[in-house]
């Protein structure tokens, strides 16, 4: 195993990851009027009404469906009973269905932000860095789709979730697993961690606050009365 393969995944994550939670943590403490999505609505609405439910859409089931799939013991399934070669056919079915739906949104997101002039003019190089990121990164995800299907035995699928498993467990031989994984798979991977690195310092903060949305549904009723 050279260098280079074992610092991109064996410690190029936990890098990743804390820029994630700490850049997080640091650019809410100090920018709290930055911590937003900064949305460009009000200057055109445009393609943004079908483009950004599909996107989200998308992107929403690939992350989940990637923590599901990657995170979850390989001796949950083989209890179940499901086999590794379902397992990686049923993923790529889903990662395929959201990730098409996630690129049309994307797509079209990109389209309307270049096309137009006021949404382009009040964008930063932060807002289109992002997009190229998620475009390449999601392109990436698709194309490995089909270099899966070359190989149905689930081999790379199993070794895909020993890595992540590893690397979330904290154990120091994760890169190990994917030595030999096709290129695709490497890239796939290390642009989707680049993801979080960059996350902190974008308009990708305001997903933190979906999270913490979900507390209005037992928030106590607010009373304003006139004077």
């Amino acid at each position: 195993m050279n260098y280079l393969h074992q610092f991109l995944f064996g410690i190029y994550p936990y890098i990743a990851l804390a820029i994630f939670f700490v850049g997080s943590l640091i650019r809410f403490d100090r920018e709290q009027y930055s911590w937003k999505s900064e949305s460009s609505q009000t200057l055109n609405s445009g393609m943004l009404k079908l483009g950004s439910p599909l996107f989200h859409i998308g992107v929403l089931g690939l992350f989940f469906g990637h923590m599901a799939g990657l995170l979850t013991p390989v001796w949950v399934w083989d209890t179940l009973g499901v086999t590794h070669g379902a397992k990686q056919l049923v993923a790529m079915v889903a990662g395929g269905v959201m990730g098409s739906l996630c690129l049309i949104g994307l797509l079209m997101l990109i389209a309307r932000r270049l096309s137009n002039d006021r949404v382009r003019a009040r964008s930063t190089f932060k807002d289109k860095l992002v997009l190229v990121w998620l475009l390449a990164t999601l392109l990436l995800g698709l194309s490995s789709i089909f270099v899966s299907a070359s190989h149905m035995d689930g081999h790379m699928m199993v070794l895909l979730m020993s890595w992540a498993q590893h690397v979330v467990t904290l154990r120091g031989d994760a890169a190990g697993f994917i030595e030999e994984a096709p290129l695709v798979f490497k890239l796939h991977l290390f642009m989707g961690m680049s993801l979080f690195a960059i996350f902190p310092f974008t308009r990708l903060v305001h997903v933190w606050s979906g999270f913490g949305a979900v507390t209005y549904l037992s928030r106590a009723y607010q009373l304003v009365r006139p004077r």
